[in-house]
């Protein structure tokens, strides 16, 4: 089949989107991939590892809008009319594969132009992310958008049982689960060998997960190496991450780096610090991307209670389950900086669930399927 996916970020800061495209190639599919580079940072075509990108680049127009809310229709035209102009040139796809409801919208206007299949992958519920950032009659609106355009789609992937529940309260579509897990990077547990004990974070800098507060708490730890890397998607705390971690020795800013880098960086750290605000709906129901990253990598996890990650990490025994303040977080830290032994134990747990059940070689397999059930 030949795909077309929708993802409205750059694609080399999003694993879950490479995988499946890469995925879909390797069984003999054609996928090329619509992204919006919002701050130009990338070339506007090119092609990794057989999968064709297309950037859409902020205009002059779109950079001094106030924000994405503004951004988002003239996006969506704009997507939309370079996905008609390679249906009807280089590329006329069978499928449209849209990458979390910011892209919907297009999906569905170019299924009704075309006839093609549409594809719904939920990475979130969109409405909970966004929660706390935006006034609530958005958030509100963003519900009612969802609803109304999941009636287009063919089926629906997403990334975890909580999930799976909620959009079956608004769809009667077939749904998938097909999680963020990543390739075993060995499966035979191998310990680091890091000078000082090194806990690492890369992913969304935000209040909800303790920044720029968490960098002050175990900047002040001895004999550790914390390092953090950052999406720029909320510049804002973005900005103070990176201000505050130059307060520290032992704080390492990296900045954002691309998707190939966050594995092979995490097998090299100690542990992995993943927590994020119990009140919150979205840290009800996520499985964070830290968790399934350290179980591939052997590493145990920090996370706390009231959440999802809390209720996986307890049931493999992978990590340490804390409470949502700085002072139990930085005693697990220093527990685990001082308890090798308990660190491998947590760390070998962690690696044989990835390798029974929390790999990608096994996800793939249901994307795979979803995609025979279309043909």
């Amino acid at each position: 089949m030949k795909i077309l996916m929708m993802l409205s970020k750059p694609f080399m800061t999003d694993l879950r989107v490479y995988n499946e495209a890469k995925a879909l190639i390797d069984a003999g599919h054609n996928v090329t991939v619509i992204v919006w580079d919002r701050r130009k940072e990338y070339k506007k075509e090119e092609e990794v590892n057989n999968i064709r990108i297309k950037r859409i680049h902020n205009t002059t127009f779109m950079k001094h809008l106030p924000n994405d809310i503004f951004r988002n229709p003239i996006w969506w035209r704009k997507a939309f009319k370079k996905a008609i102009k390679l249906y009807e040139g280089e590329f006329k796809f069978d499928a449209v594969h849209c990458h979390d409801l910011d892209t919907l919208k297009i999906g569905v206007k170019v299924k009704k132009k075309t006839g093609c299949k549409l594809i719904y992958d939920a990475h979130e519920i969109f409405g909970y992310m966004i929660e706390d950032d935006v006034p609530r009659f958005i958030v509100s609106y963003v519900f009612s958008m969802e609803k109304r355009l999941i009636k287009y789609v063919d089926h629906i992937i997403t990334v975890n049982e909580p999930l799976l529940k909620y959009f079956k309260t608004i769809s009667k579509k077939p749904i998938t689960i097909v999680m963020n897990c990543k390739d075993i990077t060995s499966k035979k547990y191998i310990p680091s060998n890091n000078d000082n004990f090194t806990i690492i974070y890369i992913g969304t800098l935000s209040k909800r997960r303790l920044f720029p507060d968490l960098v002050h708490g175990l900047g002040k730890i001895s004999d550790i190496k914390f390092i953090i890397a950052g999406k720029k998607e909320k510049i804002g705390y973005y900005q103070l991450v990176e201000q505050a971690s130059k307060n520290y020795k032992n704080v390492d800013f990296l900045g954002e780096i691309p998707f190939n880098e966050v594995i092979p960086r995490t097998f090299k750290s100690d542990i992995i610090v993943s927590v994020a605000n119990p009140n919150s709906t979205k840290s009800k129901i996520e499985t964070p991307n830290k968790l399934l990253e350290a179980m591939a990598c052997g590493k145990p996890i920090i996370c706390n209670k009231g959440t999802n990650a809390a209720e996986l990490t307890e049931r493999f025994n992978c990590g340490l389950v804390v409470e949502y303040n700085l002072k139990s977080i930085s005693e697990a830290v220093i527990k685990l900086r001082d308890n090798p032994l308990l660190c491998e134990k947590l760390g070998k747990n962690g690696l044989k669930a990835a390798i029974n059940e929390f790999n990608w070689d096994k996800q793939k397999e249901k994307l795979l399927a979803v995609y025979n059930g279309l043909q």
